[in-house]
């Protein structure tokens, strides 16, 4: 049995992300912050279909809870997480000239730091055991840029490359290291974006679904995808490539 971790697993993209891993066979450690009710839902649902999973709350972007609860739970169970996805993400819109520190000391510390934090804590046991899979959801917003978001694109193009250089660290002990680029994807994320107004700017005239950017990460995860590594997927409908 190998151990997944879905940083931000309780909605959205992170519950789709979840259930895949699920399904693929993985016991899966459901990370979140607060949103208790929603991660409960999503592991009573993969252990009704079959699956394992549990509950692992702490804040991504403390140095020291990763630290204590996830190192606590690889140290009590005698465990290592196998496939990592660094899900968790907020953000904190404002016009560059109006952004606060507040604002963009939160977009960072929760996007950006937390793949350190969290990345580092599960590296040791993927490299002794010579095999690991790390996933980072990172966005469009990383790749090309949106006007509001300089704190949010700052955050996620620095996942971009720093997984480009992790890849080339640990390839060697057979750990990939991947992102995948939503664009679109119908979450609670883009609330208030009328897909109307938007779909025209998308060769595939829709939004995409939580459950198309899971089955991107699991191919990802899988024996399929053992020699991709260093690379960003887009999953936009083809508004960027």
């Amino acid at each position: 049995m190998k151990y997944a971790l879905v940083t931000g697993g309780s909605r959205g993209i992170g519950k789709a992300i979840s259930i895949k891993l699920a399904q693929q066979g993985l016991h899966v450690l459901i990370n979140y912050r607060s949103a208790h009710d929603e991660a409960q839902k999503v592991m009573d649902y993969i252990i009704q279909e079959g699956g394992r999973a549990e509950l692992l709350p702490f804040d991504v972007s403390s140095s020291q809870q990763v630290s204590e609860v996830l190192g606590g739970w690889m140290k009590n169970n005698n465990q290592h997480i196998d496939v990592l996805i660094n899900n968790a993400g907020v953000t904190s819109d404002n016009l560059m000239v109006f952004m606060s520190d507040e604002e963009w000391n939160k977009v960072i510390a929760t996007n950006q730091n937390s793949f350190f934090y969290v990345t580092r804590q599960v590296l040791e046991g993927m490299v002794i055991n010579k095999f690991g899979r790390i996933v980072s959801i990172v966005s469009l917003s990383g790749q090309k840029g949106h006007p509001g978001q300089v704190n949010y694109s700052a955050s996620k193009g620095a996942i971009i490359a720093a997984s480009k250089s992790l890849a080339m660290e640990i390839g060697k002990k057979k750990i990939t290291v991947n992102c995948v680029a939503p664009g679109f994807i119908k979450t609670d994320m883009i609330d208030g974006i009328d897909e109307k107004d938007w779909k025209r700017l998308i060769p595939l005239n829709r939004f995409g679904t939580a459950e198309e950017v899971a089955g991107v990460v699991g191919f990802l995860v899988s024996d399929d995808a053992s020699y991709v590594t260093g690379e960003t997927i887009s999953v936009n409908g083809g508004m960027y490539s």
